[in-house]
């Protein structure tokens, strides 16, 4: 691949992230307690997915040869608070860290077959 002459910009309209995960009906009681709501579509028996943003997608697959390796960040506008709302549900995140020159503010999470889930609060 030539990445020196990459042409335009691939023109992206959504994007989808998919958690990998052994055991769906515990990962999807995980996110359910997580996003505070339960998923909006099991479109078929081995997935169950929420849809964030209008055009931003949650899913959650059945494929245990690849459970426990993915890494999902989320926005939110208050940090504090979204690690307040998950603690009062019986979740518990990391100590948030500063990042990227204390422009961002994260804590991690992880969900029961070791996907880590990151909330971000950007600051700037």
């Amino acid at each position: 691949m030539n990445t020196t002459t990459a042409g335009a910009p691939l023109p992206v309209t959504t994007l989808l992230a998919v958690a990998p995960v052994t055991d769906l009906a515990r990962a999807t009681t995980w996110y359910t307690h997580l996003l505070g709501r339960p998923a909006d579509t099991h479109p078929m028996p081995s997935l169950a997915e929420w849809q964030l943003t209008p055009d931003t997608w949650l899913q959650l697959f059945h494929s245990p040869e690849h459970a426990g390796s993915t890494l999902i960040n989320i926005g939110v506008p208050d940090l504090d608070r979204a690690l307040g709302e998950l603690a009062r549900r019986g979740l518990e995140a990391d100590t948030p860290q500063e990042g990227a020159g204390g422009t961002v503010r994260f804590a991690a999470l992880y969900d029961p077959e070791g996907n880590r889930v990151t909330l971000i609060e950007g600051r700037g």
